[in-house]
């Protein structure tokens, strides 16, 4: 593929996920809408493709890909539903103790797309907070409302680890 192809479609990719985002944040499909949202998607896209390779969101037509994207989601609606109920329970209850803190956890990503994923997806979840990444030793610090047991491997399981399982392990 040539250079000028392959900036076409890496525009061509970020304008797509931009779009996507415009449509999820304004929810609104007016003519009107959807032009401004196609403009600023390009104008975004052509500002941003000189920075690097874009995975194009026709990447999601792959079902190992759709598999693993609809475990996460699946898993981070049901950790986020969860994590609710238990705060509202703590929020209703004053007397239950708070043991609230940082905690590190392992982690089996080291590349960017993995830590994202992770640290993003886990920061939804309201226990958890990520407030630092050391991917050279592939630990993630988090402010967690409840502390997990001081064992790492029991505080991965808890944190980080059920969204691991649909990552495959990767090397920065």
């Amino acid at each position: 593929m040539s250079k000028r192809s392959n900036a076409l479609v890496r525009v061509f990719a970020l304008a797509c996920w931009c779009m996507g985002v415009w449509v999820l944040l304004t929810w609104t499909r007016t003519a009107e809408q959807i032009a401004v949202g196609a403009v600023v998607s390009v104008a975004v896209a052509v500002a941003l493709a000189p920075l690097g390779a874009v995975a194009g969101p026709w990447r999601l037509l792959d079902p190992r890909v759709a598999a693993r994207v609809a475990g996460i989601v699946v898993v981070a609606l049901g950790r986020v539903v969860w994590a609710n109920v238990l705060l509202a329970r703590r929020v209703w209850s004053p007397s239950l103790p708070l043991r609230s803190g940082m905690v590190i956890v392992p982690t089996t990503q080291r590349g960017a797309l993995g830590l994202t994923v992770v640290g993003v997806v886990s920061s939804l979840i309201v226990d958890n907070q990520l407030v630092d990444v050391d991917a050279a030793r592939g630990r993630l610090l988090y402010h967690a409302v409840d502390v997990p047991p001081r064992d790492a491997a029991q505080a991965r399981e808890r944190i980080n680890g059920p969204l691991e399982r649909f990552l495959p392990e990767e090397r920065g």
